[in-house]
């Protein structure tokens, strides 16, 4: 790790009703009508679980428009449940890799013709969202919560086809753990839990790499290249694309042939939690599907939780070799999302996360879960998720830490959060020492969280 650098003062310091304001105007900017791009520059359409923290974060303002947030999502479902990481919107043309160089609907009869979409996934946090809207919708006019209330009904058969679909596609021997088929799914890129699955990915010969759009679109605001994974990672995950595009989006064939095939333990606890909460919103709404629910959380909590150490730090592991890759990220906490640590694990669990080599850092500008700990060789505290704070991976943890009953801990995290928050900048990440805002801004998600916090 390079030496700490001086913290850097505060520009701005918001009061909370002004960061709200300032949060639930990005919102606004960002509305395309149905969907709310992930930031308009270097993210101009919809992504997955950006979508679920945008809806929880508008849940705050309108539960209608949360709603609508979801159905665009679903919409855009393939018919084996499959919820696509990205919902391409039309006409904009330059993010790559664009829905030319997918060609989902062109080679794979299951995806949709229009809207275009990608042919990967990214963790299941939808349920968490239809929860919070539905606990949103309990505070506004009897109309707004009925209205609510049906479109949640309308959307049910999708949710269940979704869950289904990860739990018989994505876990196909029972172990309970979802396999991803690239880094991206994980929604942590180019986090250091995939770099050795990563170093057996070989591109081949003639593959031609695609021009990189974050690059251009990051470069007025200075050090892109600094804060994004490198080319080398690039081409691999441009080259897992083709892999998967020759597969045809094959399920089936994807499990047996790509050179990246990982159980990702982080997903798989967000896949628990998100289980409990559909099953909280099927039984007080009458709808089908609750012991099917809470049996899939059932089984992933045990995957999770077979992959934990004993201090309850869990792991992930690659399904081409069969090794367990232990690393010190923040997919390690994953049992503080899906529970069912003994009261020993937690506590260690819970000491760790407040450590010195994770939000405890004395060097920290805010008190924070860095996406790698500091303590790490691999940390870099300006490189994507191999170091910096991430907001809505913040609020996982928060809540993560509420449903665990760890109250003082999560209180510390929000108090901690809206003082980062408070700059009104909205960024995509932040550097744990200095404060400063990093990547895409205002990037809605953020937006949204800070939104959920302050609430």
């Amino acid at each position: 790790m390079s030496a700490t650098p001086p913290a850097r003062a505060r520009a701005t310091t918001l009061t909370r009703n002004q960061t709200a304001a300032r949060a639930a105007y990005v919102l606004a900017g960002n509305d395309r009508g149905r969907l709310t791009v992930a930031a308009p520059q270097l993210y101009p359409h919809m992504w997955s679980w950006d979508a679920a923290f945008i809806a929880i974060g508008l849940a705050r303002v309108s539960t209608g428009r949360a709603l609508t947030e979801l159905e665009t999502l679903l919409g855009a479902q393939w018919r084996t449940g499959m919820v696509p990481h990205i919902v391409f919107t039309e006409g904009e043309t330059g993010y790559e890799p664009g829905p030319q160089r997918w060609a989902c609907g062109r080679v794979c009869p299951d995806a949709p013709q229009s809207p275009a979409t990608s042919g990967l996934i990214q963790p299941p946090v939808h349920g968490v969202a239809v929860r919070r809207i539905l606990d949103a919708a309990r505070g506004a006019s009897a109309a707004e919560r009925h209205d609510a209330v049906e479109r949640i009904r309308a959307m049910w058969p999708r949710l269940l086809a979704w869950h289904r679909y990860l739990a018989d596609r994505r876990d196909p021997e029972g172990r309970g753990l979802l396999t991803i088929y690239h880094g991206w799914e994980s929604g942590l890129d180019d986090s250091p839990r995939w770099d050795a699955p990563y170093a057996d990915v070989v591109p081949a010969p003639e593959f031609v790499p695609f021009r990189r759009a974050d690059l251009h679109a990051l470069g007025a605001l200075g050090g892109a290249a600094a804060q994004r994974p490198s080319d080398a990672e690039y081409v691999k995950y441009q080259w897992l694309v083709e892999e998967l595009r020759r597969a045809r989006y094959d399920d089936a064939t994807a499990c047996r042939t790509l050179s990246f095939r990982m159980a990702d333990v982080l997903t798989s606890a967000l896949f628990v939690a998100a289980n409990e909460e559909l099953a909280t919103v099927a039984d007080e709404l009458g709808l089908p599907g609750v012991d099917e629910l809470i049996g899939y959380a059932d089984r992933f909590r045990r995957g999770v939780l077979e992959t934990a150490d004993d201090h309850g730090f869990a792991a992930d592991v690659d399904l081409r070799t069969g090794a367990v890759i232990r690393t010190p990220t923040i997919a390690g906490f994953a049992p503080l999302l899906s529970g069912g640590l003994d009261p020993a694990r937690q506590q260690a669990l819970v000491e760790t996360l407040t450590s010195a080599d994770w939000c405890g850092h004395p060097g920290f500008a805010h008190a924070l879960p860095p996406s790698t700990s500091p303590s790490s060789p691999a940390f870099d505290p300006v490189r994507y998720w191999r170091g910096p704070q991430w907001p809505p991976v913040t609020w996982l943890l928060i809540w993560g830490l509420e449903r665990s009953g760890e109250q003082e801990t999560a209180r510390a995290l929000r108090e901690a959060a809206l003082d980062q928050l408070a700059d009104g900048l909205f960024a995509e990440y932040y550097h744990p020492f200095t404060g400063e805002p990093l990547g895409a801004r205002p990037q809605s998600w953020t937006a949204a969280v800070a939104l959920d916090l302050l609430a």
